[in-house]
């Protein structure tokens, strides 16, 4: 195998791949469309619903999007069997106000695991969503590291 430092640099072939779109398995479709749709205000751009009941969707926010589909028994009992669901799981969106999002979602009764603060030269807002994943918004700033938001002059 070869390592970093050993790979190749010549060109690879453009596939014009314009996305990601990463899939969520949820436990509960109903809980997390809350979070997702009436919470942080994703729109769904395309469903699955067979025999009458919503088991995956396509959601966006801005140019972003993520796919959700809810877990059939023997997937969610593998999923809690394997430990804290959303473990190691990290979604972060960049976007022009994170704290906008932030004030937002509150309004619509979603919390930040904790208070917004500047990282990286950004705004950061992190999220936990009904199945342990943590969603991240961060947006640009010349504010100083670690400021947090009860911090600055409104």
């Amino acid at each position: 195998m070869k390592t970093c430092a050993n790979m190749s640099t010549t060109a690879v072939p453009v596939h014009d791949v314009t996305a990601v779109v990463p899939l969520l398995m949820v436990t509960s479709m109903e809980r997390s469309l809350a979070f997702y749709i009436e919470g942080l205000r994703f729109t769904i751009k395309n469903r699955w619903v067979p025999d009458g009941r919503l088991r995956w969707c396509w959601i966006s926010l801005g140019g972003a999007a993520l796919m959700l589909q809810e877990a059939i028994d023997s997937s969610r009992q593998k999923m809690a069997a394997a430990g804290v669901l959303g473990n190691g799981v990290s979604l972060h969106f960049r976007c022009s106000d994170a704290l906008a999002i932030y004030h937002d979602a509150a309004a619509h009764g979603i919390h930040a695991l904790r208070e917004p603060q500047v990282g990286n030269f950004s705004w950061e807002v992190v999220f936990a969503d009904p199945d342990g994943y943590s969603i991240h918004f961060a947006s640009p700033t010349d504010l100083p590291e670690e400021t947090l938001l009860s911090q600055i002059k409104t």
